[in-house]
């Protein structure tokens, strides 16, 4: 038996020794550090990355000076370095954790935190200097008790204890990069911005210096945010009755995008793009709006003017974007018409250069108060091709959702002008391309890097434009573009193309590699430990990415949601936060021009909570992007969004019924393991179970359900808090901790799969009330048999 017991022992001293320090940095301000703009003087230890400006550093100085004025020369020789370094702590850029600092609620230590070698040897030959920099009455009073002293001044985290958290390899290895799992997943952070919104679609600013963003539902009514966070009661605009849409889960139709002109601020001009119906027949619309002459806060909606309508031969595929470019002309982004595999015509409409549909377009929009609404720029590409619309920009593009012009490097202006755009892709691969004049980007010969239509793809000229990343279904089924990150507050972030997936909740960014033109992939989740343990802060969003966004000063944003709902009101506005690394104190500050507000304003009042969540390991995805040929299949990472499954009612077919998604609480730990008892009675349809190892599972399991007779498991296509969530109800938990996919469980291959695509709000008595496939009906395999953890106890944590 020696050696199980040697075995035991082991596993016993595993578990009980201590955990490495997980960096967090953070200073006295309780905000990230920072790279001060020029070197510090007195603190140059800290003068690449910190907590103290040039200004600070001047301050230290200064009461260096002061207070070694009083020593006298032999102690000016032995402790000046001391008294130095103690001063300076505040600009370590673990400040925070020198001081205690972390809880804004708790009082700041007068002196750091000090290992209790170091600590006994300054108080042996320099004790005197504490006096003067500390007036605590209880550090006075032990004086002269050196061990209760060094107790006194000692930190209950000793990784973080001055000097030796700067030889602590584990807290300075990649000190002021982005945070990243072992997969280098990047951990980033949020700030919630606004709630309660219905489908929110975009958001904008007005480029006029008031710093005012604008946020657009899907029903057709836009919201005005003043800097403050505060929203206005009175609509900026309210076309909801003119907006085609309805409560259907996935239904495409809508007011899907707002754009002020370039020159608002002088012309006050404003468009729109929506849903309409027209004597029976579906048409999407371009409007031009104008400012009330009354309020500065809202259009005039008599104004409106049509500047172009299309006519659109399905709901679905409806495109959505405006953009202006650099160059001041206004850019249409159109769906393909819809459908599936754009079946109008002999090649469709995206490589129809005489139909506006499947296109981006470039129209002049300026000055035409009078004359024509809009004219052709003359170096549009097709103006002298008598078979093409002179409108047409860039064509064989399937439904572009989200698309945005690069603003450039804040100090080299490097990559300004580019047009980054997410084209949803069809049944197999989701794309992201740099749109550029007069180019084919393919559909529908093309699928991402892969041929669709084979014929069309054989014969398809080799000028067509392939994606700069392209991603398979396995990850992801809508893609919804982003933006390129040109903001201030986190520096760190600069140049990443950060974009996410509308069904699987998936944030993802690519970087440029210059030297190569390649386009590396890496994944975005949210923070886990204390990542985002600062203040304001959260590490969880609603799954349903519909949208990216910039405010005026350059920072980003997406909009979600937790049903896709025109009419649910659960979206929800998240501002993106590198905690790694912050500017320096003062770089980002605006002014915003004075608002003039006549309507009420609603405070906001914010109600997601911060989670505290344990890092888990992830299968690993490629970083590389594949440049020809089809891309390789990769195992999908669960999406950042612990919970709220997939939706099947995307923007890459048809509109279907998409269950309502949940909110995202994290993975927690120590869940129970005690569950409701078997019934000896047969049971009835739609009852549950748990398997686990071959045996029945308590708190967490394989979902196996009961459906006419038979036991069967549960595809985890959709699978989702919510409906972990039912499950657990009916086993008498009352809390889901997570939604296991899969076949985390393991595989219940003598069993027949009888749900699949399952999507629940939550409230349903069981998985046969959510939204599912025809039962057994599905399209997956024992591979990825779903699961649940539950708990009697509420493990997460505001």
């Amino acid at each position: 038996m020696r050696g199980p017991r040697a075995a035991l022992a082991l596993l016993l001293a595993a578990a009980i020794a201590p955990r490495p320090a997980r960096p967090h940095p953070q200073c006295l301000d309780f905000k990230p550090p920072f790279r001060p703009p020029r070197g510090l003087a007195f603190c140059r230890r800290y003068s690449d990355f910190g907590c103290c400006d040039p200004r600070r550093d001047r301050a230290l100085l200064q009461r260096f000076y002061h207070l070694s004025a009083s020593l006298d020369e032999r102690t000016y020789a032995a402790c000046a370095g001391h008294l130095q370094d103690l001063l300076c702590q505040e600009c370590s850029p673990y400040a925070a954790h020198l001081y205690d600092a972390e809880d804004p609620s708790t009082p700041v230590r007068t002196i750091p935190g000090l290992c209790q070698d170091y600590c006994m040897q300054v108080w042996q030959n320099c004790r005197s200097i504490f006096r003067s920099l500390s007036a605590d009455p209880e550090l006075i009073a032990l004086e002269n008790n050196m061990a209760k002293f060094c107790r006194y001044l000692s930190l209950e985290d000793t990784d973080y204890c001055f000097p030796h958290l700067l030889a602590n390899q584990n807290l300075n290895q990649n000190l002021g990069l982005v945070t990243a799992d072992a997969e280098g997943c990047l951990q980033l952070c949020l700030v919630e911005v606004a709630n309660g919104l219905r489908n929110p679609v975009a958001m904008v600013h007005a480029n006029d210096g008031t710093h005012r963003f604008f946020i657009a539902e899907q029903v057709g009514l836009v919201w005005t945010y003043l800097p403050d966070g505060s929203r206005l009661q009175k609509p900026f605009l309210n076309i909801s009755e003119a907006v085609l849409t309805s409560p259907w889960e996935g239904d495409e139709r809508g007011f899907l995008c707002i754009v002020f002109h370039p020159k608002f601020k002088f012309n006050g001009k404003v468009y729109v793009y929506y849903s309409v119906e027209v004597r029976y027949e579906e048409r999407i619309r371009i409007s031009e709006f104008r400012i009330s002459p009354a309020d500065m806060n809202a259009l005039d909606h008599g104004s409106e003017r049509i500047i172009l309508e299309i006519e659109e031969p399905a709901s679905n595929h409806n495109g959505g974007e405006l953009l202006f470019g650099d160059d001041g002309y206004l850019y249409i982004f159109t769906g393909d018409g819809g459908m599936a595999g754009d079946p109008f015509g002999t090649f469709g409409n995206a490589q129809n250069k005489s139909a506006l549909l499947g296109k981006v377009l470039r129209i002049d929009v300026n000055n035409n108060d009078r004359g024509p609404l809009y004219r052709i720029p003359p170096d549009n590409p097709f103006v002298s091709d008598p078979t093409a619309r002179p409108e047409v920009y860039a064509y064989g593009v399937r439904n572009m959702w989200r698309c945005s012009f690069d603003r450039g490097d804040p100090r080299t202006k490097e990559g300004k002008g580019r047009l980054f755009c997410g084209d949803v892709g069809q049944n197999k691969y989701e794309e992201v391309d740099i749109v550029e004049k007069g180019k084919n980007y393919g559909w529908r010969a093309r699928e991402g890097f892969s041929c669709y239509d084979k014929k069309l793809c054989t014969n398809s000229s080799l000028d067509d434009v392939l994606p700069i990343y392209a991603y398979p279904h396995k990850m992801g089924k809508s893609v919804t573009g982003g933006y390129v990150y040109r903001g201030c507050e986190s520096p760190n972030l600069n140049g990443l193309y950060i974009f996410g997936d509308f069904m699987s909740g998936r944030l993802m960014s690519l970087k440029e590699d210059h030297a190569t033109g390649q386009w590396q992939y890496s994944e975005i989740c949210m923070g886990t430990g204390q990542t985002c343990m600062f203040p304001g802060l959260i590490n969880n969003y609603y799954q349903y990415i519909i949208s990216f966004a910039e405010d005026e000063a350059g920072e980003l944003y997406f909009l979600s949601t937790g049903v896709p709902s025109a009419t649910a009101p659960h979206g929800v506005v998240y501002k993106v936060v590198d905690t790694s690394r912050t500017a320096p104190p003062g770089k980002c500050q605006v002014e915003p021009s004075p608002v003039k507000v006549k309507s009420k304003r609603i405070p906001f009042v914010p109600k997601e909570k911060f989670i505290m969540k344990e890092p888990t390991a992830h299968p690993r995805l490629k970083s590389t992007t594949p440049r020809g040929g089809d891309p390789e299949p990769q195992t999908p990472r669960p999406p950042a969004v612990d919970g709220a499954g997939r939706a099947p009612g995307d923007r890459s077919r048809t509109a279907s019924t998409a269950g309502p998604g949940g909110r995202a609480p994290g993975p927690g730990r120590g869940a129970e393991e005690s569950g409701q008892r078997r019934r000896k009675k047969p049971p009835s349809d739609g009852a549950v179970r748990l398997m686990r190892r071959g045996r029945r599972g308590r708190a967490r399991g394989r979902v196996e359900v009961f459906i006419h007779g038979q036991w069967g498991t549960v595809c985890d296509d959709g699978w989702g808090l919510p409906a972990a969530a039912v499950v657990c109800r009916q086993l008498g938990f009352p809390y889901a901790v997570r939604a296991a996919k899969k076949a985390e469980f393991g595989q219940g291959t003598s069993l027949r799969i009888l749900l699949d695509d399952v999507q629940c709000s939550g409230q349903e008595r069981t998985l046969l009330e959510c939204s599912h496939a025809d039962i057994g009906t599905h399209n997956c395999s024992h591979e990825e048999d779903a699961g649940v953890v539950c708990s009697r106890e509420e493990v997460t944590h505001g």
